[in-house]
């Protein structure tokens, strides 16, 4: 439909003395009333928190995967490139793991710095293979196959976590934070899931 036009005509700057000749006009557009000529492109839903960082962590996986020599095919993916890509992450770690012989081994809060080296938290970890489980059914593949969900990175996210409780000298069978907040009365359901954002530093 083409816009419809206005044309709107007035007296020279002489007045009418001068003649038609003198006179200006000017020609208004006006734009179709019809809404379904104007409607915007649908806005996609904006994903929560939980989505947008299991889109990352997928992304990050599939591009630790063709980083290798010779490059890896998801299709190819097992629970040995898994095992891998967590221990390839504890570089980026911000968590202090004292080891065996450190002076502050098991202690929660020690006094004074050393030179243990830094971790992926066991809690990060462990958020982080049930995104990657998830995106991986997600993304075609089939739970029987999917390497996130295989009993050696359970036994692996288990020897994390009580390595790391001994060495912090911490327990994550209980938590004050969720003794508290079993206490306090509520409507809404007594199982709190807790969001850990996984950040990974590309090289």
């Amino acid at each position: 439909m083409s816009n419809d036009q206005i044309r709107i005509e007035g007296g020279g700057a002489g007045g009418e003395g001068e003649g038609s000749s003198s006179r200006s006009s000017t020609t208004i557009l006006i734009a179709p009333s019809d809404d379904h000529h104007h409607h915007l492109p649908p806005v996609p839903p904006q994903l929560s928190r939980y989505e947008s960082q299991k889109r990352r962590d997928w992304n990050t996986f599939g591009q630790y995967l063709k980083n290798q020599r010779p490059p890896v095919p998801l299709s190819q993916c097992n629970y040995n490139h898994v095992l891998e890509f967590l221990r390839y992450l504890d570089q980026f770690g911000k968590t202090k793991v004292h080891l065996h012989g450190c002076p502050f081994f098991g202690q929660p809060e020690p006094p004074g710095p050393c030179t243990c080296p830094l971790r992926q938290a066991w809690g990060s970890l462990d958020a982080l293979i049930g995104r990657l489980r998830a995106a991986y059914e997600e993304n075609g593949g089939l739970p029987e196959n999917n390497p996130f969900a295989s009993g050696s990175i359970r036994v692996y996210l288990r020897e994390v976590r009580d390595f790391q409780a001994k060495a912090r000298g911490i327990s994550y069978k209980k938590k004050k934070k969720k003794r508290k907040m079993q206490s306090k009365p509520s409507s809404s359901n007594t199982h709190e899931t807790t969001a850990t954002t996984f950040q990974f530093q590309s090289s």
